[in-house]
């Protein structure tokens, strides 16, 4: 499973709330997801932030 953040992130930081060990906030002040694939502990967390995302800016697949 792998997530990416889209251009259309806002940079609330409700993804790095929910799933801390898979997204955080760049330097740029936009979320951004970890390089590799989504740890199997961690899937629902992160299925839970695209879910919640207010801009729909998350792919979780």
């Amino acid at each position: 499973m792998k997530a990416t953040v889209n251009e259309d992130c806002i940079g609330c930081g409700l993804c790095e709330g929910t799933c801390p060990d898979v997204f955080s906030i760049s330097d740029d002040g936009v979320a951004v997801a970890i390089e590799e694939d989504v740890p199997e502990d961690a899937e629902d967390s992160a299925q839970e932030a695209a879910d919640n995302c207010p801009v729909s800016a998350i792919t979780v697949e």
